[in-house]
């Protein structure tokens, strides 16, 4: 295959909320009054990403994805007929792998699996999945982590909603994921691996904007019910715009085989 979406990157940054410039991140100095962060993005403002289907000949489907400096690969291969005795089962097998490659972080040798990340795949992809149209076989997703720069396992689940998709595996809706960190009293959406380093918590949500269904929501740290509130409707609108910019690329493909 090797179909194309996405000839550019493309933007899907939530609507704006003000913002004050005096609530400043805490590993920041005084002097930094008019501070804006690393890569000039305001607080509110996602990174720009860039999907291509058809990324693994060799696969069902396949899909690359690239937010700034965070860089995925996802294949997926089957259904295949189940190791697992499924003879009671009339649904299929949803099986995730997550690693890192040994260059993907700065630290040297760090590349190995995440099962931590892998089951989160898992349980943000299994409820999008129509499982009763493979029964008792299993497709495999696995994901590679080029390089991390931030907001990496939203930017995976994105892109395995992608390679699903491409592998012609019926699904109820795309699956888009977004985070954001609470750094003091600041919300930054779509943060970096820099300022995850600082973060006082953070929150991802995984949906299927058409159906208006949340398949995944993880919270870290703590945070003030107003600022939860804001977090995840910053999510959800940014997920909803995310989730076009997938559908835009899959239609792009589907329109480039047929030439």
């Amino acid at each position: 295959m090797a179909s194309k979406g996405g000839a550019a990157p493309s933007t899907y940054t939530p609507a704006p909320t003000p913002t004050n410039k005096a609530q400043r991140p805490p590993f920041f100095t005084d002097s930094d009054v008019d501070w804006t962060r690393s890569d000039g993005r305001g607080f509110h403002q996602c990174r720009s990403a860039f999907f291509r289907t058809g990324a693994v000949n060799s696969a069902a489907g396949s899909a690359y994805a690239e937010f700034g400096n965070t860089k995925v690969i996802v294949s997926v291969f089957g259904p295949r007929e189940s190791k697992k005795a499924m003879m009671y089962s009339d649904k299929g097998r949803l099986n995730c792998n997550v690693s890192y490659t040994t260059f993907a972080t700065t630290v040297h040798g760090q590349g190995s699996d995440n099962k931590e990340f892998s089951t989160m795949l898992h349980k943000a992809l299994e409820g999008a999945v129509m499982l009763e149209t493979f029964p008792k076989t299993t497709v495999d997703v696995f994901a590679l982590v080029l390089e991390s720069g931030g907001s990496d396992l939203p930017v995976v689940i994105s892109c395995a909603s992608l390679a699903l998709a491409d592998a012609g595996i019926m699904m109820y809706d795309l699956v888009a994921g977004v985070s954001v960190s609470c750094l003091g009293r600041n919300l930054i959406i779509d943060p970096t691996l820099e300022e995850e380093s600082f973060q006082d918590g953070s929150l991802m949500i995984t949906c299927m904007p058409s159906h208006y269904e949340v398949t995944q929501l993880t919270i870290t740290g703590e945070w003030s019910t107003a600022n939860l509130n804001e977090a995840m409707q910053l999510c959800l609108d940014a997920c909803s715009k995310l989730a076009k910019i997938m559908s835009s690329c899959l239609k792009e493909a589907a329109s480039a085989s047929k030439d």
